[in-house]
């Protein structure tokens, strides 16, 4: 990162500015000390003093990308002499002073480690839980030891003079019920529906199998090595520390105003219990996946998100089923519903029609019966000769006037529809 002294010497006419580190990395580190709005004394106290509250996590991460190496540092000293160091760059003075501190890139990892540990452990700690819960989960529900049992049950009997009773499946085969497919092909209903609906009518209380295995959906999504991974780096980080304190302990001489004992080790006696505590879970965690795995004959090598992925499938599949079971009888329930609907139609047209051909047929009896009893005693001939004279009559009030006119002795009476001559 150095070059030699005829290369990395650049003098200003005006302020004579002397520029000994490579020219990119002075200019990038310039321009973070002037968005840290921090000179290089200011930040040499802040590191001594360990101040957490004054150097945010986003100067530490910068700082850390600037920290003096060695060969730097070399070039520095042998350009120190009387007043050359007044002529340092920006860059060059910041990378002179913080390189006298003791252990300054030390320091820094450290702190930065201790501002990360409590969100590290926050978030490790969720995953060792699920997968300790889970792992519980399914070795005692008896939920899903009797869902199994049926499942057994049905395969058994599928299989009936093809193959002697099994006495169990690998877990994998629960995934495989939904393949599984009832009468003609294209059809949807599967074997899992067939065990849902069995379950909805005689075993209703394993509906809700999916709370016994609450946490095996946040255990699916957990990886066992990752997990130990993100451990190894809190326990990496602690011992780091450790190490660091003794360093700084057994120094002859401390600078004034360095504070780095006394603040991490109050840290390391609150993170040591914390982590103690993680690592005990972490034991759990193993311990109680392995007697999960090998519970249901399965290799302690399978990985932890397959192995809960096979139970978390299930779960989705058999809520997936219970839905299209409701959703069928919801559909063949309207279906006969429209269908007693159009036979109560049909039935109702049906009536209506008997009942008016029954008063019409009633009608035409009462009305033969009148004609014979009219016959009988003889009204009808009465009736009749009763209505021709009413008609003459009607028919006389509704002539028109006659005229009457003398024509030779004759009278001739004329009417629309008349004439009388004499």
């Amino acid at each position: 990162r150095t070059q030699s002294v005829s290369q990395s010497l650049h003098k200003s006419r005006e302020k004579e500015v002397v520029t000994l580190v490579e020219a990119r990395r002075a200019q990038n580190l310039t321009i973070l000390l002037s968005k840290l709005k921090t000179s290089y004394e200011e930040i040499k106290v802040l590191v001594l003093q360990m101040d957490e509250e004054e150097i945010p996590q986003d100067m530490l991460e910068q700082l850390l990308k600037y920290t003096p190496q060695s060969d730097e540092m070399e070039l520095l000293e042998s350009h120190s002499h009387g007043e050359e160091v007044e002529r340092f760059s920006t860059a060059d003075r910041f990378l002179f002073e913080v390189g006298h501190i003791p252990h300054y890139e030390q320091r820094l990892e450290t702190l930065y480690f201790k501002r990360k540990f409590v969100d590290a452990v926050d978030e490790v700690q969720p995953k060792i839980k699920s997968l300790i819960f889970a792992s519980q989960q399914v070795q005692t529900s008896n939920k899903l030891r009797k869902l199994l049992e049926l499942v057994l049950l049905f395969g058994n009997y599928m299989n009936t003079g093809m193959r002697s009773n099994a006495y169990g499946f690998r877990i994998s085969s629960l995934n495989k019920m939904v393949d599984t497919k009832a009468g003609s092909s294209g059809t949807r209903y599967n074997l899992l529906n067939f065990t849902v609906q069995v379950i909805e009518d005689r075993f209703p209380e394993l509906l809700n199998i999916d709370e016994d295995l609450s946490y095996v959906k946040e255990a699916w999504r957990c990886n066992i090595p990752e997990v130990e991974k993100d451990v190894s780096k809190l326990r990496l980080g602690l011992s780091n520390i450790k190490k660091e304190l003794n360093f700084q302990a057994n120094r002859p001489s401390r600078s004034f105003g360095d504070r780095y004992v006394e603040v991490m080790g109050d840290f390391m006696e609150i993170a040591d219990g914390i982590f103690a505590d993680v690592e005990t879970k972490i034991k759990t965690m193993k311990e109680e996946y392995v007697k999960a795995v090998e519970l249901f004959g399965e290799d302690t090598k399978i990985a932890s998100e397959e192995f809960f992925g096979i139970f978390n499938t299930f779960l989705v599949q058999f809520s997936e089923s219970r839905a299209e079971n409701i959703a069928a009888r919801r559909k063949k329930e309207e279906e006969e519903k429209k269908h007693r609907q159009l036979e109560d139609a049909k039935l109702r047209e049906k009536e209506i029609k008997a009942k008016r051909k029954a008063r019409n047929a009633a009608k035409a009896a009462g009305e033969f019966d009148d004609l014979v009893s009219a016959l009988r005693s003889g009204d009808l001939y009465e009736k009749k000769e009763s209505d021709k004279k009413s008609a003459k009559k009607q028919a006389g009030a509704a002539a028109p006037p006659v005229a009457r006119k003398s024509i030779g002795g004759r009278t001739r009476i004329d009417s629309d529809n008349t004439r009388e001559r004499r």
